[in-house]
């Protein structure tokens, strides 16, 4: 096994460079070199069972079943990693969601259209609620859905992963604050929404906070197309540019009301374009940059 050089405190950086072996899939040490940009970070379960972190890797323009896992010592943004030397393909691996949260603060009516369909008007100001942690799930694991709603919807949103504690972080410096971005499905049971006060039941069921594929750390969030489809067909299409309360706004608003810490993650809203999910059915949520987080629905049993 191969380890290299330590890495400095990378809880808000962009690039990470180490040395890595590079021959090695499968687990199996290669030659080590040097100068790589740590661009995407996965978790992930090995064949042999053990539940791991690593940098995703692929050449330019090559499928993502192409792409390599070089493992991680540690999650970035919690110290000081290395690379082990270990290394395995993708298709090998079952990946998890990227980061477990300590806390999911989510916004609501975030693009103007989605407002008007839920029969409102834009907000002045962003809507604040939370998910439980337990609410998360990663790329295919199924959406549980419970069997007192008739109705669960789909919302595909950009999450930003926080890498550095934020409180009352002025707009200007918050994204020093990010470790990254990954996509998310804000799953919803619309009928319960309606009949709750708050949002708490009708958003917080198990299963109801799938995140993934991995988190991008190199990536602006000003403008990145987001579209989510249900068993292949395009039910959401936009862009992050038409978010009311982009990403910085966002973190200097929360931050205001609660200290954010490494881990935590905001979903910044989802579009117009949201829908119910049948038992049998299959919905991916895409954001450009990162790529493409795939869940089946199940009903609760």
């Amino acid at each position: 096994m191969i380890s290299g050089p330590r890495v400095g405190d990378c809880g808000v950086m962009r690039t990470i460079v180490a040395t890595r072996g590079t021959a090695a899939t499968r687990g199996r040490p290669g030659t080590p070199r040097v100068g790589c940009l740590l661009v995407r970070i996965a978790r992930f379960v090995t064949p042999a069972g053990t539940v791991a972190v690593g940098a995703v890797e692929a050449p330019a323009g090559a499928p993502v079943e192409a792409a390599t896992v070089a493992v991680l010592t540690e999650y970035p943004m919690l110290g000081p990693v290395e690379f082990t030397g270990e290394r395995w393909a993708l298709p090998d691996l079952r990946l998890l969601a990227p980061i477990r949260p300590g806390k999911v603060v989510c916004i609501g009516r975030n693009y103007a259209e989605h407002a008007r369909e839920m029969g409102g008007e834009p907000p002045e100001r962003p809507v604040l609620f939370m998910k439980p942690n337990t609410s998360v799930i990663g790329p295919f694991d199924p959406v549980r859905m419970p069997l007192e709603s008739e109705r669960v919807d789909f919302e595909g949103e950009l999450a930003v992963v926080i890498g550095g504690p934020a409180t009352d972080v002025p707009r200007d410096r918050a994204l020093e604050h990010v470790f990254g971005y990954t996509c998310a499905n804000d799953v919803t049971a619309r009928d319960l929404q309606k009949i709750d006060a708050q949002w708490t039941r009708a958003k917080g069921y198990d299963t109801f906070c799938p995140l993934g594929p991995w988190i991008e750390t190199v990536l602006d969030p000003a403008d990145l197309a987001i579209r989510t489809e249900l068993d292949g067909e395009l039910r959401q299409d936009s862009r992050t540019s038409l978010l009311l309360h982009d990403v910085p706004t966002l973190i200097a608003y929360i931050s205001h009301v609660m200290t954010l810490l490494p881990g935590d993650v905001i979903l910044t809203g989802t579009p117009a374009g949201v829908g119910p999910m049948r038992d049998g059915q299959s919905v991916s949520v895409t954001v450009d940059g990162i790529g493409t987080l795939t869940n089946p629905v199940t009903l609760r049993k």
